[in-house]
C-alpha cells in the first residue's frame, strides 16, 4: 500500500483547497493509498534565509517536514494560486525541504517520489495557472508529477453545503487512482 503524504498550500481556515485535499485524502484512502494528512501550520517556517540557516541550522520544523517526505512515498498536495503562481507558503516549505542537511544531499527528500497535484480556487481557471509552476519546481526536485491534474473553478459551488463533500467527484478519483496505482507500481519495480 503506497504512503502519501497530502497537504494543503493555504493556512485559511475555510480555503477551498483545505476542503479539497481532504476531498482528496479521502478518495485516495478508498483507492487503496495510506495517507498522511498535515496542515503546514503546525510546521511554521521562517522566511529562506541562508543567513539564517549559517547561524542557527536547518529549523526543527523543516527537519520534521523532511522526515515526513522521506517516509512517504508519494506527495498530494492542493494549493491556491496567488497572482497565477503558488503562494509563498507552499515555495517557501519545499525550499526548506531541499536544503542539503547533515550532509544529506536537500534532493533525499523527493527522491522516487510521485505527486498529484489539485487546484481550486472560486475563479473560473480554478488555480490552472499556478498548476505549471509547481510541477516545474517539484520536477526540477526530480520528483516524477503525474500528467493529469485536478482544477476546480467555482470552488464556492463545488462543495456540497451540509456535507463537505465535492459534488462532481469523478474526475478527482480517477487522479488519486492513478496516483496510488503508480505509486505502487514503482514501489514494486
Amino acid at each position: 500500500m503506497p504512503k502519501i503524504l497530502a497537504f494543503s498550500g493555504s493556512l485559511r481556515r475555510d480555503s477551498w483547497n483545505r476542503k479539497l485535499i481532504r476531498a482528496a485524502v479521502d478518495a485516495t484512502r478508498a483507492a487503496g493509498g495510506e495517507v498522511t494528512l498535515i496542515d503546514l501550520a503546525d510546521y511554521p517556517l521562517p522566511l529562506m534565509d541562508e543567513d539564517l540557516e549559517a547561524r542557527d541550522g536547518l529549523p526543527a520544523n523543516a527537519q520534521r517536514l523532511k522526515a515526513l517526505f522521506k517516509s512517504h512515498d508519494a506527495l498530494l498536495i492542493a494549493s491556491p494560486e496567488y497572482n497565477s503562481s503558488m503562494p509563498p507558503l507552499l515555495k517557501n516549505t519545499l525550499d526548506w525541504v531541499s536544503r542539503e542537511w547533515q550532509g544529506e544531499s536537500g534532493l533525499v527528500p523527493y527522491q522516487d517520489k510521485v505527486a498529484a497535484l489539485l487546484a481550486a480556487s472560486p475563479g473560473q481557471f480554478g488555480g490552472m495557472r499556478m498548476l505549471p509552476h509547481l510541477r516545474q519546481v517539484l520536477n526540477t526536485l526530480g520528483v516524477l508529477v503525474l500528467p493529469g491534474q485536478f482544477s476546480l473553478p467555482h470552488a464556492e459551488t463545488a462543495f456540497d453545503a451540509e456535507s463537505g463533500a465535492l459534488k462532481s467527484p469523478a474526475r478527482l478519483h480517477s487522479l488519486v487512482l492513478e496516483l496510488v496505482n503508480t505509486t505502487a507500481a514503482l514501489k514494486q519495480a
